[in-house]
């Protein structure tokens, strides 16, 4: 019998089993979660959204729609810092409660033009990794506009809700960036896979109860309890952007 596992063949006598391929290739709309799921789902669409609703897609939502240019990296240590001061930028603050950080609120005053080093484990590691020509990023503030223009820029989309970690650094999939793709999803045409299909029909399922969920998810009550409610209360806003951000030159800048 052949048994097919991580896509490797494993025969044994009698049986055969195709190969099985986790890159939704038969559909044009796909969705999957993580850096595995970018690394299956990348290199064969032409365009990748990535979602990271709480809170590095409603971070640069906000401050790339205040003219400013988010540079997106993985690591909240001293590389972070020397990498900001190659790229001629200011580096985030670590803490939510002062300076602009990855904090969205902080970053509705974000000077035009500032370039802005936006660390995160989630939405920016897998920005940073993204070997792609086309990668936008997407929350629920910008999700109609940004699955306008992920329309207009490919027929086939892969949306990668990034999660968020367990203290043991595995991934753990998150309500919120789960409703976010779904929100995208949505605003795209084309054939979905399963997985894509169920994101969207999450998404609609809870569109009028979008604040309730996400103040009372995990991720949520975890900002909220850390006295950063309004991060909450600004991510919950449905399709309140007209922004489209891109990566240009490893930054995000809007492009509408």
């Amino acid at each position: 019998m052949r048994i097919v596992a991580a896509g490797r063949d494993v025969t044994r006598a009698g049986y055969y089993s195709e190969v099985v391929r986790f890159d939704q290739s038969e559909f044009e709309i796909r969705c999957e979660w993580g850096l595995k799921g970018l690394s299956a789902l990348a290199p064969i669409s032409d365009v990748v959204v990535i979602v990271d609703v709480l809170s590095f897609s409603t971070a640069v939502d906000i401050g790339a729609s205040q003219g400013g240019v988010i540079l997106p990296y993985p690591l909240k240590n001293q590389s972070a810092a020397d990498y900001a001061r190659a790229a001629g930028a200011v580096l985030a603050s670590r803490d939510r409660g002062s300076g602009f950080s990855l904090s969205p609120a902080s970053l509705r005053h974000l000077p035009a033009g500032c370039r802005f080093v936006l660390p995160s484990p989630n939405g920016a590691a897998l920005s940073f990794a993204a070997d792609h020509p086309v990668v936008l990023t997407a929350c629920l503030r910008n999700a109609a506009a940004t699955g306008q223009a992920a329309a207009n820029l490919g027929k086939t989309v892969a949306v990668i809700p990034a999660g968020e970690m367990w203290d043991d650094g595995t991934l753990r999939p998150s309500l919120e960036d789960w409703l976010g793709a779904g929100a995208v999803i949505t605003a795209l045409s084309g054939t979905c896979s399963p997985e894509a299909r169920l994101a969207a029909l999450g998404f609609d399922r809870l569109r009028d109860c979008l604040g309730e969920s996400l103040r009372h998810c995990s991720s949520g009550k975890e900002l909220i309890d850390r006295g950063c409610g309004l991060d909450v209360d600004l991510a919950v806003e449905l399709n309140v952007s007209s922004n489209v951000a891109r990566l240009i030159d490893r930054a995000f800048c809007r492009v509408r």
